[in-house]
């Protein structure tokens, strides 16, 4: 009968990061950084639970459950050893994220909640962002569901309308000619600075922020595809000209894939632009919108509202730049082992 086979480090491929080797070795072995991860968490709610409150929160012991629930998932997760292998694989990475996080929250909670070091109602504790988020959770979502539409579509038309212009005027001459002084003249402008122009000219003030979206995203997409198609080697065009290309083949197969790297800077320098303007447009005419929201909450000294929205508007942003960032490498993986992702 033959002997089952132990996995050691004799056995396993050289080529391996050692971090690899190691799990591969000791398949049981716990994952020291999720302990200190739920270690940290579970503290983290102690501090929120025993430490009395200066201030009264209705939902202090709703966060320090939280917290405990988080801890106690880590600490799982840490010692569940070879079924739990796939999900700890996945957030190894991140318990050096993970004990940060808890820290932070440790000492937000003992500067606000434990000890008023920071003043209410400016700065709010973390039970009062849950507070936020329990009660007005749907105007929240709304005006998530809101801005997203809005910048999307204001995003999706400007870096359509910047890609064109950016191909045409790194192609051709006439282009070139009369779209030159037009960069250079809007170019520098700040996109907000055309508020009241676009407020004047559009019919509503849904259709003026996606004006301003656009333009905020099409300026950096059209110089940056601009810029990439200028700066594509001729030698590639002689090439293809030398087995019969013509000009539109040198136009879809040649220059704007070799740009491509150019245009996904501008695009994510779009992203940020974006976001900046969506804030400012839908503070100044929008009926629903995280913007709005944030004009609604500072107007009513509602500061924790205020910070509960920065923080959806922050993982939109986040979540989107990692969609962008996705596409970038699907559509660019001819890249990898050329440059470092």
């Amino acid at each position: 009968m033959e002997a089952a086979s132990v996995t050691t480090m004799e056995n396993i491929p050289e080529q391996s990061p050692p971090e690899e080797r190691v799990r591969l070795a000791h398949p049981f072995a716990f994952w020291s950084g999720g302990v200190a991860a739920g270690l940290a968490w579970i503290a983290a709610a102690a501090v929120t639970h025993h430490w009395p409150d200066l201030n009264e929160w209705t939902y202090t012991e709703h966060l320090a459950v939280i917290q405990t629930g988080l801890g106690t998932v880590l600490l799982a997760l840490a010692l569940g050893g070879r079924p739990l292998a796939p999900v700890t694989d996945r957030i190894r990475r991140s318990a050096a994220w993970a004990v940060a996080l808890a820290v932070l929250a440790t000492a937000w909670e003992i500067v606000t909640a434990k000890l008023m070091l920071l003043p209410p109602p400016f700065f709010a504790p973390p039970q009062a962002l849950l507070e936020a988020y329990l009660d007005d959770w749907p105007r929240l979502m709304e005006c998530a569901y809101r801005s997203s539409i809005l910048l999307g579509t204001g995003y999706l038309i400007g870096a359509s309308v910047g890609f064109v212009s950016g191909v045409a005027i790194g192609w051709s001459k006439i282009a070139a000619y009369w779209g030159h002084p037009v960069l250079r003249l809007i170019g520098p402008l700040p996109p907000t600075a055309w508020l009241p122009i676009a407020f004047f000219l559009f019919p509503s003030s849904w259709s003026a922020s996606i004006f301003l979206i656009g333009l905020a995203t099409a300026i950096p997409v059209a110089i940056l595809t601009w810029s990439g198609v200028c700066s594509v080697p001729s030698a590639y065009y002689d090439v293809a000209r030398t087995l019969g290309a013509k000009p539109r083949f040198l136009v879809l197969k040649v220059a704007i894939p070799a740009a491509l790297p150019h245009v996904f800077v501008g695009l994510f320098m779009g992203m940020s632009a974006s976001f900046v303007v969506l804030v400012v447009a839908e503070m100044m005419g929008v009926k629903a919108g995280l913007g709005w929201y944030l004009g609604w909450a500072q107007g009513w000294a509602a500061y924790s509202n205020m910070y509960a929205a920065l923080l959806v508007m922050a993982l939109l942003c986040s979540g989107l730049v990692t969609l962008l960032f996705a596409i970038r490498n699907r559509m660019l993986s001819w890249q990898k082992g050329l440059v470092r992702w």
